[in-house]
């Protein structure tokens, strides 16, 4: 069963009044079946309204879906013959990051991403995608592998940031996303971000610094959460729309202040409505930037990725 967001209640009058046409419908009235498909053309065009004027606010809403495609998902659908990696061989496995050697179209690729789960279970067993050191030192491990035999790296972002407690600050949260960051800037093999959902602090940051940094159409990607920044500004909590609007965190911003290099779109109603629709879309993005990515040489790779980030904010675009 679909679950509407705060800003469809017109959508979901519009579809319940669907699906009760539909449980009455006699094919022999023709009338039934005219409203039916009446109704469903305005619901299309409501949806595509909707969508095509989100706030960043409820892009927020958005990205945190239920229903949305998480890192797992992707990796069912894009990637043959996975064979799961567990562990950091330091401390202990993490669960809020998932990773692996596959194939991407016929290409032996390791793969990386956070992971929020999909039911409450899975939820906790995935710590909601917020990683603890280990999780980032795992990421380091696998694509320390990905170098030495030669395998593009794929990220899949999607958390909310990594995970505060005072178990991660005394093992050393901060080292390991840093030591992340810097194990993907020094990787010699083409390395592609893709910010699925939402992209929080730097827990999306420690698997983001990418030769290409793709995402979708309504995720977000910021420095901190709009509740927490608006905590922090305001000391209230309520102002997150206040805060979302200025953090700027949408795809649309950040491709114009060029901190990413490609927004995938998403079908109409977003991801969670047509899953294996965006699937599909990010799988071709994929594809076509490995593709441009393949030809380079590990010095070029490094190169071309240290000078990228470097170039960040010296030319934004107001």
């Amino acid at each position: 069963m679909h679950q509407f967001l705060e800003f469809e209640k017109s959508i979901a009058e519009l579809e319940n009044k669907i699906d009760e046409l539909r449980q009455v419908a006699d094919p022999e009235r023709v009338d039934i079946e005219e409203e039916i498909a009446r109704l469903s053309e305005k619901t299309e065009k409501s949806l595509q309204t909707i969508y095509a004027n989100l706030t960043p606010s409820q892009k927020v809403q958005v990205v945190r879906h239920a229903q949305r495609p998480h890192t797992e998902d992707y990796i069912k659908a894009l990637i043959t013959d996975y064979m799961p990696l567990a562990g950091d061989r330091l401390f202990a496995e993490d669960k809020a990051i998932v990773g692996g050697i596959g194939r991407f179209e016929g290409i032996p690729v390791m793969v990386i991403g956070t992971e929020r789960g999909s039911d409450l279970e899975t939820r906790i067993e995935h710590n909601f995608g917020m990683a603890r050191p280990e999780g980032y030192r795992k990421a380091q491990r696998l694509m320390l592998l990905a170098g030495r035999f030669g395998l593009p790296i794929l990220t899949f972002i999607d958390t909310a940031g990594a995970w505060p407690g005072i178990d991660a600050e005394q093992r050393g949260q901060a080292e390991a996303i840093a030591r992340t960051i810097s194990v993907c800037f020094d990787v010699p093999v083409p390395l592609i971000a893709v910010v699925i959902g939402e992209g929080g602090s730097g827990g999306a940051v420690a698997l983001g610094a990418g030769d290409r940094v793709l995402m979708l159409e309504h995720a977000i990607y910021s420095v901190i959460s709009p509740e927490a920044c608006a905590s922090i500004l305001w000391r209230d909590p309520k102002q997150s729309a206040k805060a979302a609007e200025a953090l700027k965190l949408t795809a649309q911003d950040l491709k114009r202040l060029g901190l990413i290099d490609r927004i995938i779109p998403e079908p109409v109603g977003g991801a969670h409505r047509h899953p294996d629709v965006v699937k599909k879309m990010v799988g071709d993005a994929l594809a076509e930037t490995l593709q441009e990515l393949l030809p380079l040489d590990p010095t070029q790779l490094k190169q071309l990725r240290r000078e990228k980030f470097l170039a960040m904010g010296r030319d934004v675009v107001q």
